[in-house]
């Protein structure tokens, strides 16, 4: 997952409002509470932190994806931030 592609997921999924409030607020508990704006920022891969926002959110596969995506397969890693 590309990072453009994750900000065309948020925006599907959230809606472009909301979405863009949730990345730029919404401090996710697993990636040491930065926000997904942040996380990006850090480096951490788009995929890592669409799945770590979508759980915390509590969206399901069956929505996380969008009507056009296929789940990307997760990145390696040793712990949730980790980069691999």
């Amino acid at each position: 997952m590309h990072e453009r592609e994750f900000w065309q997921l948020l925006d599907e999924v959230f809606g472009h409002a909301y979405g863009r409030s949730l990345a730029k607020d919404e401090h996710l508990t697993k990636l040491d509470s930065m926000t997904a704006a942040q996380a990006l920022e850090a480096g951490i891969k788009p995929r890592v932190v669409w799945n770590v926002l979508c759980d915390q959110m509590e969206i399901p596969d069956s929505r996380r994806w969008g009507s056009a995506h296929n789940a990307p397969p997760m990145p390696p890693m040793g712990r949730i931030g980790d980069q691999g």
